[in-house]
């Protein structure tokens, strides 16, 4: 493995923590409606457990209000279930055709706690990171050992690394800083 590839697969190493944050944080409810908040509900579907918006459409009618339509009708009770059960602190109702389920407004502690919720998150991210350009870093240096590659060839690499791993880090905390507003506005 030369330079450019350590480079290439830190740098989509890198991009998959990131997704993998933004991903973790798409759960995190923050009194706006949001299909992403039911993605971890799986339900009974001819047998099988599958992800809700498989045996569903999931919509956003209104800001604070998640409404999801089975295709067939005799999974609504079966959804409204699985939603009550998956503990988000959501209430869902069905009329019959669909399942309404109200967001309901987030208290003051618990977007604290949502906050400090990101925070542990961010800090998971920049952690995989972290790790990713110890491991670019520990293979440049054996190709430097080996003589594969120059001591100015090392310094140069591994400020490229060190570069890419700013450049991530400073994108977790823009996205950080985006989610926490998001939690604490009323």
């Amino acid at each position: 493995m030369g330079t450019k590839e350590i480079r290439l697969d830190s740098k989509e190493r890198m991009s998959k923590s990131v997704d993998a944050f933004t991903h973790e944080l798409g759960k995190i409810r923050t009194g706006r409606a949001t299909p992403a908040l039911l993605d971890s509900i799986k339900v009974d579907y001819y047998g099988q457990r599958v992800a809700l918006n498989q045996a569903a459409t999931v919509t956003v009618p209104e800001p604070r209000m998640i409404m999801v339509q089975p295709w067939e009708k005799n999974m609504l009770a079966e959804i409204e279930r699985e939603i009550q059960k998956a503990d988000l602190g959501l209430n869902p109702g069905n009329d019959g055709h669909v399942i309404r389920v109200p967001i309901p407004q987030l208290s003051e502690e618990r977007r604290k706690e949502l906050v400090k919720l990101v925070h542990k998150f961010a800090e998971e991210a920049r952690i995989a990171i972290r790790n990713i350009r110890r491991d670019a870093n520990d293979h440049l240096k054996k190709m430097e050992k080996n003589h594969d590659i120059s001591e100015d060839e090392l310094s140069i690499e591994l400020d490229e690394i060190q570069k890419l791993t700013d450049d991530y880090i400073k994108q977790i905390d823009e996205i950080m800083s985006k989610k926490e507003a998001e939690v604490m506005e009323v």
